[in-house]
């Protein structure tokens, strides 16, 4: 059985106070509660706390650093009675000037010098299985509510700049006047399977022994059910049958929303699309096995975290039909 609290960045269960949202006079109470926190956010990386980086990095709304970009933040929710919010203060230029690694998972974190020592700006994804369930939920919303402001900041309607509205859920135009709302992408990913075996592939930009399930993201105009079917012919032309949702998990890297499915395969040739993917094989549950426990020859254990890490281990654990 799946359970949406369960996955990563899933179902925490905190309060996201939709409805406090266009309340102005409201927003600028809490803002001023002495409960009140905010997650700083640099360029994509949250601020995470502790000698374990298992906390996020929440501070005060009154901080510096959070006075020193104006008034940007966006409410995530209420947590425990106290507000809680995001800002994004990329505009910072450290001095060391630290810069991503180019890997999936950038390991270089990033310290702000008006924070404690153990505060440190990191990818999420390279410690959201060290944080509690709501602290990875309020991350994951924070990192995209923030990145759709970055690379929505224009009307799409007009051209014209937009504003901030709705404490960070809206973006209004004052020149046309159109509204503009966060934007997810549906991305479905799949567990392929042919009686005992169970499909895997690889991306040609991923670190050598990583393979994952196949996945895609959904068209216009197109259900879950044909976009599995149709990403699975198109990456290694096999055909899919039966589909049946799993759990999603929201992926904030920068916006998408993972649809889990299973897919019954009804052929196994397997020919790749070399613009799509680099590898791709029949793996027999045995075998997956072995991959979890880091023995496999080609295949690395899976991430955890990610919801490919989530299906492949329930599925391994008989609880996916």
């Amino acid at each position: 059985m799946f359970f949406d609290q369960t996955v990563t960045f899933g179902g925490s269960g905190f309060d996201r106070a939709a409805e406090m949202r266009g309340d102005d006079a409201r927003i600028d109470a809490l803002k001023r509660d002495p409960n009140a926190r905010v997650l700083p956010i640099w360029r994509g990386k949250p601020l995470i706390s502790g000698a374990g980086q298992d906390t996020c990095g929440w501070i005060d709304t009154d901080h510096p650093m959070i006075a020193f970009h104006g008034d940007g933040s966006v409410l995530l929710g209420i947590v425990d009675g106290g507000p809680r919010f995001a800002c994004d203060v990329s505009k910072w230029e450290p001095e060391n000037g630290d810069a991503p690694d180019g890997s999936i998972v950038d390991v270089v974190v990033t310290h702000h010098p008006l924070v404690p020592d153990d505060y440190l700006f990191a990818d999420l994804r390279g410690v959201m299985t060290h944080l509690s369930a709501e602290d990875a939920e309020l991350a994951a919303t924070g990192c995209a509510i923030l990145a759709w402001h970055q690379s929505h900041k224009f009307c799409a309607k007009c051209g014209q700049a937009s504003d901030m509205a709705m404490a960070g859920w809206q973006r209004n135009c004052p020149s046309c006047g159109a509204p503009h709302f966060p934007r997810t992408d549906p991305v479905v990913i799949m567990l392929v399977t042919h009686g005992n075996d169970v499909l895997l592939g690889r991306s040609p930009a991923w670190p050598e022994g990583m393979y994952s399930l196949l996945a895609g993201f959904v068209e216009p105009g197109e259900t879950i059910e044909a976009a599995v079917r149709r990403e699975v012919r198109e990456e290694v032309d096999v055909v899919a049958g039966r589909v049946t949702y799993l759990a999603s998990q929201p992926w904030p890297f920068p916006m998408s929303l993972m649809f889990g499915c299973k897919a019954e395969a009804q052929s196994r040739d397997i020919t790749i699309d070399p613009a799509e993917i680099e590898d791709a094989f029949w793996m027999p549950r045995e075998e997956l096995l072995e991959a979890f426990s880091g023995r496999h020859p080609k295949m690395n254990p899976p991430r955890k975290g990610a919801i490919a890490h989530f299906i492949l281990s329930n599925w391994l654990a008989d609880m996916v039909k």
